[in-house]
């Protein structure tokens, strides 16, 4: 179970430099929308981004001539990176249809692999480790070769895959690996991946784990001895650094080897998120050696501490007892006693706490934390004010259970937020709508007058235009000059033709003369249009070359004008039932929401009321100890003040009982001439008296006022009655 949960906590990190990796990062901006798109993306707001990106995808696939639209050049980016930030969102099932779409037929090498490699990495955060290897094992290293044509280029075939492509593919097969009990092979590969900066830590921390379960202990605990000793300014690493010397720590205190077991405490930083458990191992470590002085260095400083933690109210009891074991009876009863308070004290808070989370506040006090915009929003729980709600969130966030439970509700949350917000623009939109169609309404009538005029004429136009080709194309196969011919050169001919007319018909009115003169002038004219009817002829086709150029500038302006129209039209035609729609079911996915997350809501409830109520009856397994270690106290105190008061007496006695003998001599030396007359013979008397007392009534006394006591209050019970 140690090293399963050295495991999971060495997943939990490498899942950072695996999200990481997106589809939508280096790319070359070439449609705004796309680029409001990254805006969300690369500040990790998948939902927002996801959103927009589904949006223009929809409307993409809907457009009439889509190859106009400037998000077509991002069109197959975006189809690949629907997966990539759902799986970002944590939407594995959607996530997983879009990347096995992608693995189809149709696509380089690279990208391929690309692919597989997101839904490996979707399986192993679904703890599907088996499903892991296999798409793992989708990888390939040549393209198709039934692929290639002429058209296609090897290297076109294979693409271009990420720098950290290989690395992040190993190092994800040997964590399966892991998973599925093929230690060896983990630590084969593991093995490849020292040298690789990009996972330094990680590789040295899972392959100790490989090499440990695969029965090579030693060889392992060597591995991560080096990763407890590593040198690095990193914050992730220096925490993992802590992480990996505590287990040392405890694996090596638990084997009864002390001195490495010191050596890996002294390694984890004292401002660190591991420093209070190191403490607390270091005083184990020195009781382990018979130094309760030295656990009593380590734990004092924790005994400062806050008193949520774990370590902190261990070392409420662990201080007294070292105490006890240097004969501090006293000290070590007074600080049982602190400790049975402090236990009473949180015991109390705890209660409030449950109390609090079963009405609601423990869920409101999440979801207030400013954390929207912030990717540390765990380190901004601390800013939280000490209410009962709150007071343990940080030893309830430990859990990993708990963090995917509270992230689910935040996410639900956000959804909330976003479907009220949708709710109010639908609102806006209407608005929106009404404003166009009050502008729109009364201009459309005019506007649609004059373009049926300008229609007409244009019809009229294009159909000369058509005539004109068809004449040219006949006279292409027929020659007809007299169509080319100048509208003077017409002229003249009808006058000719009029006069010819005249003589044909009044001859006797003209005289040779004239007819003559008739007859040269329509020679000449007959002569030029004939003359130059090839250079005519080239003249028309070039003058219908520039008049169609012409034309298609007409058409794409009375395009425009015609989809100018019809946007006007649509800017408030057909909104309304679609607006209802979506307001219906923005109503029904809110009414759905709100029973989804109630639900979540009472499982974080139930999960932190669990947690503290685990955590209240250790406290009141404590304060049981505590009672009955203070009771000991007290008979150990007690039997101490006895044992020495009968140690003072029996000293006491023994001074009396040699003070006689010590005086004799001084009394024999007295001249006989200073007694007294009368007192001779008492002296002696007296003198015996004196004997008899200090030899008879003095042990009575002592072993009345000693032995006495003692026996009536050995227990405790009688003690606490007597006092």
């Amino acid at each position: 179970m140690l090293f399963r949960f050295l495991l999971v906590f060495s997943v939990f990190l490498y899942s950072l430099p695996l999200g990481a990796a997106s589809g939508l990062k280096g790319v070359e901006l070439r449609d705004l929308y796309f680029g409001e798109i990254l805006y969300y993306a690369y500040q990790d707001l998948h939902f927002e981004a996801l959103a927009r990106l589904d949006i223009e995808l929809s409307q993409y696939h809907e457009l009439d001539e889509s190859e106009l639209d400037p998000f077509r050049q991002h069109a197959g980016q975006a189809e690949f990176s629907v997966g990539d930030i759902e799986l970002q969102y944590r939407m594995s099932q959607r996530a997983g249809k879009a990347i096995e779409a992608v693995l189809g037929e149709g696509i380089d090498l690279a990208t391929r692999n690309v692919a597989a490699l997101q839904l490996a990495r979707m399986f192993y955060k679904k703890n599907d480790p088996q499903s892991t290897l296999y798409a793992l094992d989708l990888i390939r290293e040549e393209p198709d070769k039934s692929r290639y044509q002429e058209k296609y280029s090897l290297d076109v075939l294979r693409g271009k895959e990420p720098e950290t492509f290989k690395t992040d593919a190993a190092y994800l097969r040997a964590l399966a690996s892991i998973d599925t009990g093929q230690f060896t092979q983990a630590a084969e590969i593991l093995k490849t991946l020292k040298e690789e900066e990009t996972l330094e830590g990680f590789v040295l921390y899972n392959l100790g784990i490989a090499l440990i379960q695969s029965g090579k202990e030693e060889e392992g605990l060597k591995v991560m001895d080096e990763l407890g000793s590593i040198e690095t300014d990193d914050s992730g690493l220096l925490a993992l650094k802590d992480k990996t010397n505590i287990k040392l720590a405890y694996r090596y205190l638990d084997n009864g080897r002390t001195k490495q077991a010191k050596k890996s405490f002294q390694r984890v930083r004292l401002d660190g998120p591991y420093s209070n458990t190191a403490l607390l191992g270091a005083g184990w470590v020195a009781v382990a050696e018979g130094r309760f002085d030295r656990a009593l260095v380590a734990w004092s400083i924790l005994h400062k501490r806050a008193e949520t933690n774990n370590s902190v109210q261990e070392s409420l009891m662990a201080v007294p007892y070292a105490y006890g074991k240097l004969q501090a009876y006293g000290k070590s009863a007074n600080l049982y006693k602190h400790a049975m308070d402090v236990f009473a004290k949180e015991i109390e808070r705890m209660d409030g706490s449950i109390k609090s989370i079963r009405k609601g506040k423990f869920l409101t006090a999440l979801l207030d934390v400013k954390s929207n915009n912030d990717k540390n929003w765990v380190v901004n729980l601390r800013a939280l004010p000490d209410s009962p709600e709150t007071r343990y969130t940080l030893e309830l966030m430990a859990s990993n259970d708990f963090q995917e439970s509270y992230k689910n509700y935040k996410d639900l949350a956000a959804l909330r937020h976003h479907i009220e917000k949708w709710l109010a623009d639908l609102r806006v939109f209407e608005e929106m709508i009404e404003i166009r169609r009050n502008y729109q309404e009364p201009i459309l009538p005019v506007v649609e007058k004059e373009f049926k005029k300008i229609d007409a004429r244009m019809k009229l136009r294009l159909e000369q235009r058509a005539n004109l080709a068809t004449k040219l194309k006949n006279i292409l196969i027929a020659p007809r000059p007299e169509y080319l011919a100048t509208a003077t050169e017409r002229q003249a001919l009808d006058n000719i033709a009029a006069l010819n007319e005249i003589i044909a018909t009044n001859p006797a009115l003209v005289d040779e003369e004239i007819i003559s003169r008739v007859n040269r002038l329509q020679g000449v004219l007959q002569w030029r249009i004939k003359s130059e009817y090839d250079q005519r002829l080239t003249d028309a086709y070039n003058n219908m070359i520039a008049l169609d150029k012409i034309i298609v500038k007409l058409k794409m302006t009375y395009n425009s004008f015609i989809r100018t129209r019809q946007s006007a039209t649509q800017s408030y035609e057909g909104y309304t039932i679609p607006i209802r729609q979506a307001r219906t079911r923005l109503f029904s996915a809110q009414r759905k929401l709100k029973g989804v997350m109630a639900k979540q809501g009472r499982i974080i409830e139930t999960m932190a009321i669990n947690e503290l109520d685990r955590r209240r009856k250790r406290l009141e397994d404590y304060q049981i100890k505590a009672r009955f270690a203070l009771a000991e106290s007290y008979d150990r105190a007690t039997k101490a003040q006895v044992d020495a008061e009968i140690e003072k007496q029996r000293q006491q006695s023994l001074e009396n009982a040699a003070k006689p003998n010590a005086t004799k001599p001084d009394e024999q030396n007295v001249p006989p001439e200073q007694v007294e007359p009368g007192k001779e013979e008492a002296a002696p008397a007296a003198d015996g008296a004196g004997e008899g007392k200090s030899e008879v009534e003095m042990p009575a006394k002592d072993v009345s006022a000693e032995d006495g006591p003692v026996k009536k209050y050995s227990g405790f019970k009688d003690k606490l009655q007597a006092r």
